[in-house]
């Protein structure tokens, strides 16, 4: 573990940022439903420990997009990224913020919020790191009868988040990077 505060060099700069990445990627892929982009997070081999599900990271992501379309609309914050590295190895401690809104047909509409922690093993292999495993840590959670999307202006004409493929975003990448 390196000293607090001590001013890294260009390369833990670069892999600091690179971590941020595959932590950045991984909320995407949950809120917009995508195993496949959830799957770029991890290597094959990872592990997860998601509560109810433990095992093989891989096959969680393709389970979670199933589970995450059950909500109407979700989002995943990850902050005050900790990073502790030994050699191609890193301990990755990340803050996590979640929304959970559920539209429900013959009554209230609900939301979570849970506040947690995602403690991770990270591991650099050709360049390149990715989640090894994953231990999720919750520290509090809310439910309560949701507050309604209001559709008064300025906010009735803004694009509306959606899984994949719909998303807005899939579209620009389509548009700017023919993806």
């Amino acid at each position: 573990m390196s000293e607090t505060g001590h001013i890294p060099d260009s390369a833990e700069i670069a892999d600091r940022l690179a971590i941020q990445d595959v932590l950045i990627k991984h909320s995407r892929g949950v809120d917009r439903a995508d195993g496949e982009l959830l799957k770029t997070a991890y290597w094959p081999d990872a592990e997860v420990a998601y509560g109810s599900f433990n095992g093989s990271a891989h096959e969680f992501c393709d389970i979670l997009p199933q589970g995450i379309r059950s909500y109407a609309a979700t989002q995943h914050r990850v902050t005050n990224v900790a990073i502790d590295f030994k050699d191609d190895d890193a301990v990755v401690e990340s803050y996590v913020s979640a929304y959970h809104y559920r539209s429900v047909e013959d009554g209230p509409d609900t939301e979570l919020t849970y506040l947690g922690r995602y403690v991770d093993h990270m591991q650099k292999r050709n360049h390149c790191w990715k989640i090894l495993f994953r231990r999720v840590v919750m520290d509090w959670n809310q439910n309560l009868t949701a507050s309604a999307i209001v559709d008064i202006p300025p906010f009735n004409g803004l694009a509306r988040g959606a899984r994949a493929p719909e998303d807005p975003l899939y579209d620009m990448q389509q548009k700017i990077l023919g993806e």
